[in-house]
């Protein structure tokens, strides 16, 4: 039986981008790859190797500074590269369909959900403005969103950024569309989420002749859902085939790299079946620094009197130097939750200490310092979080300039390093020339921290606009470790980085807990993530701890049916039945 005609085919492309006064950057180097009708074709690699500007290659969405400089790009016997601007918005959102990584910048802050995920519709001329809604609101459930009618009128900050994610691959599908271009469209949903827009994509590869380009540095979700893999480095092609046989034969070291990596995906469920290959308890005699009691928060719905529980009589302690993991879907309350702990949005009843020290969420001046230098966050969207007008030596130096830090050493030294690295007015050659010796200090910290979180130090005088969504995230990490922090709230700090990254940055925050005893409360909907940071875990459900407990219990013995199914849900996880069994 003779293989499918290409429905999208790509010859030998290459892509550079011109920098001013620099020479023009190659993204892509003579890339070549077909997707079939029927077919989902995954393409994998690390941060920067290219994979997005591939996807944007095809839609036509590449920046102004961006151009295709040679080979093809086609859409059944449409050359796509010949088009105009003005020709291409006639086949983007479409023919072809595009659901981009970043959910809060692929929305209008100041337009309903619904409305924007009925566009590609109205540009189109497809639908009435009735037909639109009733198409949006039915796509809305297929993904998985809760009472899609009231959710069609809400806007995005009142939506959860897996949420967000979802209304952006409603409108994708919205025209109907011949081939989908997904840039990491699973990248912020929890795992039966997850689950459930993957089983809808295949779905409707194989209901209605579509083709699908996955980009994902999930290799978990690619070996699982893509009939082929191509692996792309630094730009370039460097392998491609059937899934099974690039999975049993990688052919090369960094592929091979990638498959070692992608345990990390796994390891939920390899853990449960094993029994997790740790066994860590929490220390009795260590000393509680979080405690939260019967914390509660409610929202007032828009327009009505109804009122959203988003955190209902949460009560728990994290004790110093060990790990909480808080799972959920998305939507369960998890940020809201931290953000009460860290005094950012207060709580409508219950208590915080950290430290000993209530955190009202109204203090001001030295009180509210102090809470801030001791807590610090790593949020899930580094774009949205990091000033795009500043160079990542000015984010770094910020809450240096701001809690009047000098320089730390990054992992190791005891003093100042250890009491946060202040800076004496008055000492040696500081006394001689205060404020040059305290640049230099802070020079040499900057340079730390982007040594610890793998940056190069050509990163420093850059914008962020001009790094990868996991070098950002670096970032990020890196300006909350500055003030030395006792405890660190980390928002889903991994879920936009590729595999081999991600191990990084987890033995990195591993290597910083150890050294100085850092408290971790670790939100995440990867089940794999947690089940290797966590010393005890709290899972949530609608706002309520449903299980809460050491990690090794409710990873192996889940109580609810509630966390057999997140367990379950993981990419590649047996059964239920099996996968929990002795």
């Amino acid at each position: 039986m003779s293989s499918p005609e290409p429905l999208l085919s790509v010859r030998n492309v290459g892509v550079e981008f011109r920098l001013p006064g620099r020479p023009a950057a190659r993204v892509l180097d003579q890339v070549s790859l077909t997707v079939a009708v029927g077919s989902v074709v995954a393409v994998v690699g690390e941060s920067g190797s290219g994979k997005s500007t591939l996807g944007r290659a095809v839609t036509g969405t590449l920046a102004e500074n961006g151009r295709i400089t040679d080979g093809q790009v086609t859409l059944a016997d449409r050359t796509l590269t010949d088009l105009s601007e003005r020709q291409y918005r006639g086949v983007r959102g479409k023919e072809i369909g595009y659901i981009p990584q970043d959910a809060l910048l692929g929305l209008n802050p100041l337009m309903p959900v619904g409305v924007q995920a009925g566009e590609p519709l109205r540009a189109h001329g497809l639908a009435s403005k009735a037909e639109r809604r009733e198409r949006v609101i039915d796509l809305f459930a297929k993904v998985g969103l809760r009472n899609p009618e009231r959710l069609y009128s809400r806007h995005p900050h009142e939506l959860s950024g897996g949420m967000c994610q979802r209304v952006l691959i409603a409108a994708a599908m919205s025209t109907g569309p011949r081939l989908l271009i997904a840039d990491e469209p699973t990248t912020a949903l929890d795992v039966t989420v997850q689950k459930t827009i993957l089983d809808l994509l295949t779905s409707l590869v194989e209901s209605d002749d579509l083709a699908i380009l996955l980009v994902t540095h999930d290799l978990g979700v690619a070996g699982e859902r893509a009939d082929e893999i191509a692996v792309l480095k630094d730009g370039r092609l460097i392998r491609s085939g059937r899934t099974e046989e690039v999975i049993a034969d990688p052919g090369d070291e960094y592929t091979e790299r990638l498959l070692r990596a992608s345990s990390l995906g796994f390891s939920g469920t390899r853990a449960a079946n094993s029994r997790l290959e740790f066994s860590r308890t929490v220390p009795s005699d260590s000393p509680v620094v979080v405690r939260a009691k019967s914390l509660t928060k409610t929202f007032g719905a828009r327009g009505g009197s109804d009122q959203v529980t988003a955190v209902a009589d949460a009560s728990f302690q994290v004790r110093k130097g060990t790990t909480l993991g808080i799972v959920g879907e998305s939507g369960s309350g998890k940020t809201t939750l931290v953000r009460v702990l860290a005094g950012l949005t207060p709580a409508d009843s219950g208590t915080v200490e950290i430290d000993s020290e209530p955190v009202i969420h109204h203090r001001r001046g030295r009180g509210l310092s102090d809470l801030y230098r001791k807590v610090q966050l790593v949020y899930q969207d580094p774009f949205a979080s990091l000033n795009p007008r500043a160079t990542v030596r000015s984010i770094l130096e910020e809450p240096l300039t701001g809690h009047k830090l000098g320089a730390t050493r990054a992992g190791r030294g005891g003093g100042a390093a250890r009491r946060g690295g202040e800076v004496p007015e008055r000492s040696g050659a500081t006394a001689r020339s205060p404020q040059r010796a305290v640049r230099s200090q802070r020079a040499d910290r900057i340079a730390e921290l982007l040594d610890v979180t793998g940056l190069p130090s050509s990163v420093a005088d850059r914008y962020t606009a001009e790094l990868s969504g996991g070098q950002r995230q670096r970032v990020a990490i890196a300006r909350a470790l500055a003030p030395r922090p006792e405890v660190l709230i980390l928002d889903e700090p991994v879920s936009a980085l590729d595999v081999t990254v991600q191990r990084q940055i987890l033995d990195l925050l591993g290597s910083l807990q150890r050294e100085f005893a850092l408290t971790y409360l670790f939100i995440s909907h990867d089940f794999g993530v947690i089940a290797e940071v966590s010393d005890e875990i709290v899972v949530l459900q609608q706002g309520r701890i449903v299980e809460h407990g050491p990690a090794l219990g409710i990873l192996t013995q889940p109580r609810t049916d509630y966390v057999k199914e997140l367990l379950a849900s993981i990419p590649g996880a047996a059964e239920p039945s099996s996968a929990l069994s002795s």
